[in-house]
């Protein structure tokens, strides 16, 4: 695998030049797992952080009675595990990955000297960081605030700007959809239906295409009811 290739795909790094994506590459080690292989459990030492090269993760946590909630899905180009890496405590949830996938792992203590020699890769930690506070705010938000069509509304919206198109490849099966937004599978089927119905979305297998945009905008801002 050429990893310098894969770095630039990573937000983190984006525009970063060739002599400072070739120090990251001399720390970057691939780890290609298999669909379903632990990276790492809550409460384990963070001791590195990842990003994904190609592939789907997931991030979880599960309660005493086993039931799962999910935090976020990573995939290509996204980096995962690095806040508790830079608190230097351990992680506070669980990863797995939903597919084959590659990984790169950076060492906490490699990276902090490759930052320490080059603040534009802090600045660009701040900035990655600041991003990633912001998108938990909002989720949060959505799942305490929102009725469940607009955490659907939401959610939709973000996966056609993660994916630039109106066609959404699903990133994972609708019952960790349902999970995902707080709810359970036969309400998401149900809400589903009704935009379908309603001509907001058309609904094939894992596909989905978002026809009435505006309508969903409102949705999820609480302003239109479904």
């Amino acid at each position: 695998m050429k990893t310098k290739n894969n770095l630039e795909k990573i937000a983190l790094f984006a525009g970063l030049s060739d002599s400072q994506l070739e120090k990251l590459e001399s720390i970057a080690i691939p780890r290609d797992l298999v669909k379903g292989e632990q990276i790492f459990i809550s409460g384990e030492e963070a001791k590195g952080f990842y990003s994904v090269a190609s592939g789907k993760v997931k991030i979880y946590r599960e309660s005493l009675s086993g039931k799962e909630q999910i935090i976020h899905i990573f995939g290509t180009g996204e980096i995962f595990g690095e806040v508790p890496v830079f608190q230097g405590s351990s992680y506070p949830a669980s990863a797995i990955t939903l597919i084959k996938s590659t990984l790169l792992y950076f060492s906490r203590e490699k990276f902090e000297r490759i930052i320490r020699e080059d603040p534009e890769l802090a600045m660009s930690m701040l900035a990655l960081l600041s991003g990633r506070l912001r998108q938990m705010v909002n989720h949060v938000a959505a799942l305490s605030l929102a009725e469940v069509p607009g955490r659907l509304a939401s959610y939709l919206l973000l996966l056609k700007s993660t994916q630039k198109s109106n066609i959404l490849e699903l990133d994972l099966p609708k019952g960790q959809i349902a999970a995902y937004l707080g709810t359970i599978q036969e309400t998401l089927s149900r809400i589903f239906k009704k935009m379908s119905e309603q001509g907001l979305i058309k609904v094939e297998r894992k596909t989905i295409e978002i026809i009435d945009e505006e309508t969903l905008e409102l949705i999820a801002s609480g302003e239109e009811q479904l």
